[in-house]
C-alpha cells in the first residue's frame, strides 16, 4: 500500500478524520471520527455500528459514567472499514456509547496507528500515513 496524505482543519479543536464502514449487505456509511493518540483502542459508536447493520439495536439503558465522554461495553470485529485512504479488514474495535454532543462516530486509537508510520504536519494541515 502506498502512503496517503489526508488533509485536516488546523482551526478545529481535534483532528477530524472521515472514514467509511461497510455493512454485511455492502452498504457503505460515510462517517467522521477523531484521531485520539491517547486512546489505546479504537472505539466506534454503538449508534453508528447499528446504523451500518453491524450490531443489534443498542440498549437504551447503557449510560456514560460520570466524568467520562465514552463508555466502552463490548467488542466487535469490523469486516471492513476505510480510513486515511487505507482499507482495513477484520479489525477488532470497542463498541462504545458516545456523548451525543461530540457529533462523531469513532475514536481512532493507537491500535490502528501502530500499523503505520504517521506524520502529523500541523503547518501543512495534513496527516501522512505509510504502511509498516
Amino acid at each position: 500500500m502506498p502512503s496517503t496524505i489526508t488533509p485536516f482543519d488546523t482551526k478545529e479543536h481535534h483532528i477530524y478524520i472521515p472514514f467509511s464502514l461497510t455493512s454485511p449487505l455492502r452498504k457503505t456509511e460515510e462517517l467522521f471520527g477523531i484521531l485520539d493518540t491517547g486512546a489505546p483502542r479504537t472505539e466506534f459508536s454503538d449508534i453508528a455500528l447499528y446504523q451500518a447493520g453491524l450490531i443489534k439495536k443498542p440498549d437504551a439503558i447503557i449510560s456514560i459514567k460520570s466524568g467520562l465522554q465514552t463508555q466502552k461495553y463490548a467488542k466487535i470485529v469490523l469486516p471492513s472499514f476505510e480510513v486515511l485512504g487505507h482499507t482495513i479488514q477484520n479489525f477488532e474495535v470497542m463498541v462504545s456509547r458516545f456523548d451525543k454532543a461530540w457529533g462523531i462516530s469513532a475514536l481512532i486509537g493507537l491500535d490502528f496507528f501502530k500499523r503505520f508510520r504517521v506524520t502529523i504536519d500541523y503547518k501543512a494541515g495534513h496527516l501522512v500515513t505509510d504502511p509498516l
